[in-house]
């Protein structure tokens, strides 16, 4: 019964910057507990990479490509995905991108370009996700990506900070908002995790102490360290859970 819980069979998945990293990582951790997987991404090449990658795997997937700044796009991306697939059960809302400057230093584009891809991008996508999901009357399961960095300070972070601080409260709003429909609305919140992305920032010796040094376990997170957690989240086993910020960071924020 227990592993009934955490079946995903005969659910479809939408992820969002689910051709790489993190977004691939979870794209693949729930088409491996037997969802069909709709990918979206702006790079046409990565999806395309990703979509073959995860077709070997024996996933069910598709990739759509789209820009999640601009609504009328994202709008045709939930449209396309309905058409191909007839619903959207869970949706993991994780595009996004950073750019790591000091305050002093950070130009009004930066910012806005921060902003649209990691805040407006996830508000686009949730609110166009959250009028299909409650048309088909069924409920569904919505996860934002958030960060570590939506709890604590940190220097050269201000622009991507204050937009993971935004989809935190986002979340929080849309789960008392979306209830009565039963659509769970959740969060994830990793510290530091190693991909692809990520690797030449965690190969300085110094960068990657401090970050291990922060944490309890004493190590930088893995993709694996993500699967429970979304897999969790997207399915029956999180039923009565709604509104919450899971950290998934070693006990970073709990020090």
């Amino acid at each position: 019964m227990v592993a009934e819980l955490f079946d995903l069979r005969g659910k479809v998945a939408l992820v969002t910057g689910g051709s790489k990293g993190i977004g691939l990582g979870m794209a693949r951790a729930l088409g491996k507990q037997g969802a069909t997987v709709a990918i979206a991404s702006r790079g046409i090449a990565d999806l395309g990479k990703a979509e073959t990658l995860l077709k070997d795997e024996e996933i069910h997937v598709k990739a759509f490509q789209v820009d999640v700044t601009k609504k009328s796009q994202v709008e045709k991306l939930v449209k396309d995905a309905v058409k191909e697939y007839g619903k959207i059960d869970i949706l993991v809302n994780n595009a996004g991108t950073n750019i790591r400057k000091k305050l002093i230093d950070i130009e009004e584009d930066d910012w806005d370009f921060i902003q649209s891809t990691n805040l407006k991008g996830i508000f686009l996508t949730g609110q166009a996700v959250a009028k299909q999901m409650i048309n088909q009357g069924n409920g569904g399961k919505i996860i934002n990506i958030s960060s570590i960095l939506g709890a604590i300070g940190m220097s050269n972070q201000t622009s991507y900070a204050a937009s993971k601080g935004g989809i935190n409260q986002l979340t929080k709003v849309w789960a008392d908002e979306l209830a009565e429909y039963n659509i769970n609305v959740n969060a994830l919140a990793p510290a530091y995790i190693r991909t692809p992305m990520t690797e030449e920032w965690l190969n300085d010796p110094e960068r990657y102490a401090n970050i291990v040094s922060q944490t309890m376990v004493g190590r930088v997170g893995t993709l694996e360290d993500l699967v429970g957690p979304v897999v969790f989240l997207a399915s029956e086993a999180s039923s009565y859970i709604t509104g919450q910020i899971l950290h998934v960071d070693g006990g970073w924020t709990a020090k």
